[in-house]
């Protein structure tokens, strides 16, 4: 007879320093793989502690109380499964990345990362020591090899394994998303698999933390790269996996495989989940925001409603003597049709008695931005004043393109505690409105339907701050300003590139300007989801005080 071995995955939601709640958790996914007949239950990497943890690991008492939990967690599990867990370890005085195996009351055996990501996100060298490739541990029937995370980035820790008898690979991982992460993940792990030959387990986290999002998509692979089973993405879940040995080795058997989304509806996710979480792991229940009638504000309203309700969701008309009796309209259909509260708070008195105030320092000069700014800067006043007052979490709206080339009022509207929009440019903010307009999910709380009415969507966009004004009065028209961005910011090329490709070398040339000297804005911005490599905050980090300029 065959021998056979069932693991059980969990593709979890850990929260960053809750270590008794991630311990109770991990747990609870212990108990379904014990009465689904598991021999072992696999967890995800830094479990215990939520990743990503950033220096906080590196203080003592944050680390040793992981531990400790970890310890308190091994005398649990009995009579049932073995537990994998990621947790920090401390060793000779280093503190390392790890993978402990439960079971039988005990730590059995404790894996060490070897590949210290420091790229992007990631300053595991900061934090982290590295150590050697280590061989498998056993489990039964089985000698499973832990490459962590980055470990099976690259061939070496797994071929180890694979050399060192390991007849399966359980990677164990905590890869945050970013758009298409799932074909690159896909691609690096039968890279693996050809290489050693051996079935492979690509186990990864949910949740958001901060501006990351993980997003699950966990897999398993035979031999030759056949995907045996798929995790869905962004959602919770528990999966068993059967093994069985056959004469050519150790292959997993068919299971349940998600369908994975397309680009758009992956980005929307990654932006409900990522507030979503942001709210639930910093103690807020609702939130408020400026809706202006234009189209930014709709969609970050239509993502907080499907991502807490629409009824904790306050949307907020600030209209001046600028505002369209269109925007007031757009505006209120757009909260009609997500069923959230819509109240109006005029600030053409405030801006009068501002500008009334100043009046006698700025005689001298005409009218320019600062009028404008003033304006944006009272909708932040107030905003903020009734974030105070009813303890919800004002939410701030610009798109990538103009905090990129700084087309945003610092302490106006760039005021709130979190933006959903920051890595989206603005060409994608309308069609991913008109796709949330088409498709519903069951993970979204709005309503199905036309929630952001097309004449917000079709609109020239403005910020209504003086008569007829038009984003396109300073700025590129936006299929030109976002390809230019993409070059400049995503891909890093050179203005010479960019004028290669076609572009005006002046458009080039403003654009750059615009986007280095906006990066005090950004620094002071608040955080948001990412969504491509090349998100602003840590994966992209410039001096504020810079006077470089490629010339082309």
């Amino acid at each position: 007879m065959s021998a056979t071995f069932r693991l059980t995955l969990a593709q979890l939601n850990p929260s960053v320093g809750a270590i008794e709640a991630n311990a109770a958790l991990a747990y609870d996914a212990w108990t379904k793989g014990q009465a689904a007949g598991a021999q072992m239950v696999a967890l995800t990497e830094m479990f215990i502690t939520g990743y990503q943890t950033q220096d906080m690991v590196m203080k003592p008492a944050f680390y040793t109380a992981a531990m400790a939990a970890i310890s308190a967690l091994a005398l649990r599990i009995k009579d049932g499964p073995a537990l994998g867990i990621g947790g920090p370890c401390l060793q000779n005085g280093q503190l390392y990345n790890a993978y402990y195996i439960l079971a039988e009351g005990k730590i059995a055996a404790t894996v060490l990362k070897h590949d210290l990501p420091n790229e992007g996100v990631f300053d595991e060298k900061r934090i982290f020591a590295a150590a050697p490739p280590q061989g498998p541990y056993r489990i039964g029937p089985l000698r499973i090899g832990s490459p962590i995370c980055e470990d099976a980035w690259h061939p070496e820790v797994a071929e180890t394994l694979a050399e060192s008898g390991a007849q399966i690979l359980l990677v164990p991982n905590g890869s945050p998303y970013h758009r298409d992460k799932a074909d690159v993940r896909s691609g690096l792990m039968v890279a693996r698999v050809v290489e050693t030959g051996l079935p492979l387990v690509y186990l990864n986290m949910i949740g958001g933390q901060d501006d990351q999002v993980f997003d699950g998509a966990s897999f398993v692979l035979n031999p030759g790269g056949a995907l045996m089973a798929q995790l869905p993405q962004f959602l919770p879940a528990i999966a068993h996996i059967d093994f069985v040995e056959t004469e050519e080795g150790w292959r997993a058997l068919p299971a349940e495989k998600a369908l994975l989304p397309e680009a758009y509806e992956a980005d929307y996710h990654a932006m409900v989940l990522s507030l979503r979480d942001y709210l639930g792991k910093t103690g807020f229940k609702k939130v408020l925001l400026g809706l202006s009638g234009g189209i930014d504000s709709a969609l970050v309203a239509a993502i907080a409603a499907d991502a807490i309700g629409p009824q904790n969701l306050r949307c907020v008309m600030l209209p001046s003597r600028y505002t369209s009796q269109a925007s007031l309209e757009d505006a209120a259909a757009c909260a009609r049709a997500l069923g959230c509260q819509l109240d109006t708070v005029q600030i053409s008195a405030p801006q009068d008695a501002a500008t009334a105030a100043l009046a006698h320092l700025f005689q001298d000069r005409p009218a320019d931005v600062t009028e404008e700014n003033l304006q944006s800067r009272l909708r932040g006043l107030l905003l903020m004043a009734m974030s105070n007052k009813f303890g919800e979490m004002l939410l701030t709206t610009g798109n990538k393109s103009e905090m990129a080339v700084g087309y945003c009022t610092i302490y106006g509207d760039m005021n709130g505690g979190y933006n959903p929009l920051k890595d989206l440019y603005k060409t994608r903010v309308f069609e991913t409105c008109r796709w949330r307009n088409a498709t519903h999910r069951p993970w979204m709380l709005a309503p199905a339907g036309e929630v952001i009415a097309p004449r917000i969507i079709d609109k020239p966009p403005s910020a209504e701050l003086r008569p007829d004004q038009k984003d396109e009065d300073s700025l590129p028209p936006y299929p030109v300003l976002d390809a230019i961005l993409d070059g400049l910011v995503d891909r890093e090329a050179s203005v010479a590139d960019l004028v290669a490709e076609g572009f005006d070398h002046a458009t080039v040339m403003q654009v750059q300007h615009l986007l280095y000297i906006s990066e005090y804005k950004r620094f002071q911005s608040a955080p948001g989801t990412r969504l491509t490599r090349r998100a602003f905050w840590m994966d992209r980090r410039y001096p504020i005080a810079n006077r470089w300029r490629d010339q082309g």
